[in-house]
């Protein structure tokens, strides 16, 4: 019999240390992940979609891939206190520990009057998702478009005005937390958790990839483990049956759960006092998003009043459903307009009774689809969603979460890897070689760390940036100390040669040669790039094409009028790189 580990103490000391200021990253995957029964890399017990994981790195934090499995933080039964039989069945077949929604307690609340700043709230979508088009990269559209939107992260990129929010306009996300921390067929990578990616639409309850259905950013204090469960009906869009784990568990879809100390969940905000099962009875609304401030006694204080949970009385509780929930369509109680499942809600007045929940940011605000807006059947489904009381990725300390900072340009990714450059160590890329000392320089310009002098008494060296990442295709290749106000080509070839006198420099390349755009030496420096494996996909011939695994070698040719060895061109040294995926 498999039994578990308990990880309620241990997963308090995991937050308490070192790096507690920092915080930790967890969330939990659907009964449809392929993630579901696999090991834990830690206790080698099976996990469920009833655990909260958290990435296996060094830190519990999203890294650049490839990336291990993550592991268990706290698990279904042990600490959420739901049935241990769903140990060891596998993904695509459900089973009564699905958990929709979670959270420790201690999101940020929202103050009164200000407005909610860009990276202040994480979400995620399902693989239906679209989301708008347009806006910095990556995004929901884009990583919806390579099936990898289901496993990520997103957050806004503009300041958005105090909830509740009726009058909207399209908003703008872009991606945090990737899935596996690999680049995607978008062409980005950024940082990951080590789950399974891409994720393709089909009828089949087998995916291909992971679908992240709560998430929970928190740091050392929290109030408790609070959750919600799966309602039974059918996905409109799939047609599939959901799991039913809350029905099966005693409870409704749309409650909100508190794991007690004994071990046995208990209602903490039932669902009737959000304004949910008022349209089609008990268990039509599933409760699939939370953001949740509990002013610390652990028992639901509704609010009477919008922001008095600013004075400690009330808690401040916030919530999307599901696509296919029965108030899908129905006027919110603030505005009258239909409830998408896109949008970020909040109880109706008054702590529940007769009124529907009323919208506290729309989904358009977020840059997703609804039917508001389109003429679509079915708008984007809000899986998961968190309040941040600091930035996630902040790796220059700035205040700035990393991937804000790149979309709005206050930092550089030229690597496009999703964390900011002034964080990384200069990357070095390719292996320099073909410089010009004696006695191999043509006529006594010798230059041993350079390509050989030219008229301006400089040598030309050629340098990569970037990445040697064909999927990414952004090496760009500079070459610098040439003749100022000229032109000049770079080219490449398969192979080396000892270096050959030609013109006022020395080639070390071995043909055949192919050659990219001529481009101008400005003040002495140009480059060529990104897009250089695409280029030649497009112009050369197939021997001639820049793949993952081939190996090129580049050198740049430019005019070198009045030369020192009465020739009018000269050539820079050369740099050796070899390409990965």
């Amino acid at each position: 019999m498999l039994t578990r580990l308990f990880f309620a103490t241990s997963g308090a000391l995991i937050l308490a240390g070192s790096s507690a200021a920092q915080g930790r990253y967890f969330f939990s995957v659907d009964w449809q992940s392929p993630l579901v029964g696999a090991a834990d890399p830690f206790t080698t017990i099976p996990m469920t979609e009833g655990d909260m994981l958290r990435p296996q790195t060094i830190t519990s934090r999203p890294m650049l891939g490839p990336l291990p499995t993550p592991n268990v933080t706290w698990n279904h039964d042990t600490n959420l206190g739901l049935p241990p039989i769903c140990i060891g069945h596998p993904g695509g077949t459900p089973c009564i520990v699905e958990v929709d929604a979670f959270s420790t307690g201690a999101d940020r609340p929202f103050p009164p009057n200000l407005e909610i700043e860009p990276g202040q709230i994480l979400f995620s979508v399902d693989e239906f998702a679209r989301g708008f088009g347009g806006g910095p990269l990556p995004n929901v559209r884009s990583e919806a478009m390579a099936r990898e939107a289901a496993a990520d992260v997103f957050t806004t990129i503009q300041n958005m005005p105090p909830g509740p929010v009726g009058a909207f306009s399209p908003g703008r996300n872009i991606g945090v937390i990737d899935g596996d921390g690999l680049p995607s067929t978008s062409g980005y990578a950024y940082p990951g958790v080590g789950l399974r990616e891409p994720i393709m639409v089909n009828a089949s309850p087998f995916e291909t990839g992971d679908n992240k259905d709560a998430i929970e950013y928190a740091d050392a204090t929290f109030s408790g483990l609070y959750y919600s469960l799966d309602a039974g009906f059918v996905d409109p869009l799939e047609g599939l049956a959901h799991s039913g784990s809350a029905a099966a568990n005693g409870f409704v879809g749309g409650d909100v759960l508190r794991a007690t100390a004994i071990g046995v969940p208990a209602v903490y905000a039932p669902a009737i006092a959000l304004g949910l099962d008022l349209v089609g009875g008990p268990d039509s609304d599933d409760l699939d998003a939370l953001i949740l401030w509990d002013n610390g006694n652990g028992v639901y204080d509704p609010s009477f009043g919008l922001y008095d949970w600013v004075t400690g009385g009330s808690d401040m509780l916030l919530f999307s459903v599901r696509r296919g929930s029965a108030i899908i369509g129905q006027p919110d109680s603030h505005f009258g307009m239909p409830i998408e499942e896109g949008d970020i809600l909040m109880p109706p007045p008054m702590g529940g009774g007769a009124f529907l929940p009323g919208i506290f940011v729309p989904a358009e605000q977020l840059g997703l689809l609804t039917r508001r807006s389109s003429s679509l059947p079915h708008g984007d489904d809000l899986n998961a969603l968190d309040s941040l009381n600091q930035t996630l990725l902040d790796c220059n300390g700035n205040g700035i979460e990393d991937a804000v900072d790149i979309a709005i340009g206050t930092a550089l990714d030229a690597n496009m890897n999703g964390v900011p450059d002034s964080c990384e160590a200069p990357v070095v890329i390719g292996t320099p070689f073909c410089f010009c000392p004696l006695p191999s320089s043509p006529c006594g310009n010798a230059s041993p760390t350079t390509g050989c002098l030219n008229v301006a008494s400089t040598g030309a060296f050629m340098t990569g940036s970037g990445s040697t990442s064909v999927g990414l295709d952004n090496l760009v290749l500079t070459t610098a100390g040439m003749v100022p106000g000229t032109f000049a080509i770079t080219f490449m070839g398969p192979g080396s040669v000892p270096p050959v006198t030609v013109g006022n420099g020395l080639l070390c390349l071995a043909g055949p040669l192919y050659r990219f755009p001529p481009f101008s030496t400005g003040a002495g420096t140009g480059s060529v790039g990104g897009g250089l494996a695409a280029y030649t996909v497009a112009n050369n011939p197939p021997p001639g094409h820049i793949l993952p695994g081939s190996s090129w070698n580049f050198q740049t040719f430019y005019r070198d009028i009045g030369g020192p060895c009465g020739s009018n061109f000269n050539l820079s040294s050369a740099l050796a790189v070899t390409f990965t995926p």
